[in-house]
């Protein structure tokens, strides 16, 4: 088996692990500080929407345009008076977008265009946007989000719990906020590609987040009726024990996804990978995080509040200090498992345990039949 593997084996039996949930209050205040710069960026430099939301003209120059993309962009800005987005597509051709103008404008645009680029202005094929055809995307993209949220909510207070739809509530917005932000802080281009992308990193942030949270309703039930683990223990075991799962799903899932970003995008130009894969990459990647850092330690926090989960961590850490107090070297000194939990998840003794002296029958004779 490979080192990983048997790492992988050893966190899913408990053998080894890093308390996730004792230091949250360090990936809240990491999470908080990336959310206030990614709102920062978004409340600053804004988002660069694209002519599907702001309505505008899309300009299709003939193929083997002598005119480089940096010269085409410069003709178009003095033509339209607006900033100009240009890309150089796979046959020599040039794509030219233009964003806030109208029909009238467009027509002139172009012929202005056809005398700057040298061609006829016929062979220039124009493709206008209204604003109120970008507004309805816009729209519809809400509404399909609201949605998305809304039954994701209910389904997870149905199949889980309300405290565990809270948290992966509250690590959806996480996941979308940081992705919106890292778009406005960037620049690229806001269409209906990213919109894709957005609402398909919610489907993998939400399946981290539910491997998780369903080892944790496992390993729960009867939680009350032992005292070896407080909740946030196995709130801690179920992190470790789904982390590699969680960390080969997300690396496979990023390296198609970093392939079209930087390969697709930045080498070969093609602008509409840009938009979907960068919300690709950065989402899974949150999401990842989120569920690992954010959800299930948010989980812990909520149901430590419980009157019943205060009553166990008493218990449990009472019994725990008893333990100390009798000399035993145990983590946590207790024999007693509840249903659902494996013998072999109990902590490894690191010590003897004290054994009381055995008794020997006859005058310094060990027990026996005598010869």
């Amino acid at each position: 088996m490979s080192k990983l593997g048997n790492l992988g084996a050893r966190l899913h039996r408990g053998e080894v692990g890093y308390d996730f949930v004792k230091n949250r209050k360090i990936w809240y205040g990491l999470s908080i500080l990336i959310t206030i710069t990614a709102i920062v960026g978004l409340a600053v430099r804004g988002l660069n929407m694209g002519i599907e939301f702001e309505g505008g003209a899309v300009f299709n120059t003939p193929k083997n345009t002598s005119a480089s993309v940096s010269q085409a962009e410069e003709y178009a800005e003095q033509a339209s008076g607006h900033d100009a987005i240009v890309q150089k597509l796979g046959d020599g051709s040039l794509r030219i977008q233009v964003a806030g103008i109208d029909t009238d404008a467009a027509n002139t645009i172009k012929n202005t265009l056809a005398d700057d680029l040298k061609v006829d202005s016929e062979q220039i094929n124009a493709e206008l946007v209204g604003p109120s055809w970008g507004e309805q995307i816009a729209n519809k993209a809400w509404q399909g989000l609201g949605i998305f949220l809304v039954l994701v909510v209910i389904y997870l207070a149905i199949a889980f719990e309300w405290r565990m739809a809270l948290a992966a509530f509250v690590a959806l917005i996480h996941d979308i906020t940081i992705t919106v932000g890292i778009y406005a802080l960037v620049g690229f281009e806001v269409t209906p590609g990213t919109v894709i992308g957005l609402l398909t990193i919610l489907g993998y942030s939400l399946y981290d987040t539910v491997v998780v949270f369903d080892s944790l309703k496992e390993q729960t039930k009867d939680i009350t009726k032992q005292t070896r683990w407080t909740y946030s223990d196995i709130a801690n075991r179920s992190i470790n024990s789904t982390l590699v799962r969680s960390v080969n799903t997300t690396v496979v899932a990023l390296l198609p996804v970093a392939g079209l970003l930087f390969i697709g995008g930045g080498v070969l130009g093609a602008g509409m990978l840009n938009d979907i894969s960068l919300s690709l990459f950065v989402g899974l990647a949150a999401g990842a995080y989120s569920s690992i850092f954010i959800a299930t330690p948010l989980v812990a926090d909520l149901k430590e509040r419980e009157p019943a989960m205060k009553a166990l961590r008493k218990r449990v850490l009472a019994k725990r200090a008893q333990s100390a107090a009798k000399g035993e070297t145990e983590l946590h000194g207790d024999d007693e498992s509840y249903e659902g939990e494996p013998e072999d998840a109990a902590p490894a003794v690191v010590g003897p345990r004290n054994q009381p002296a055995s008794r020997t029958r006859g005058r310094g004779r060990p027990s026996g039949k005598r010869r």
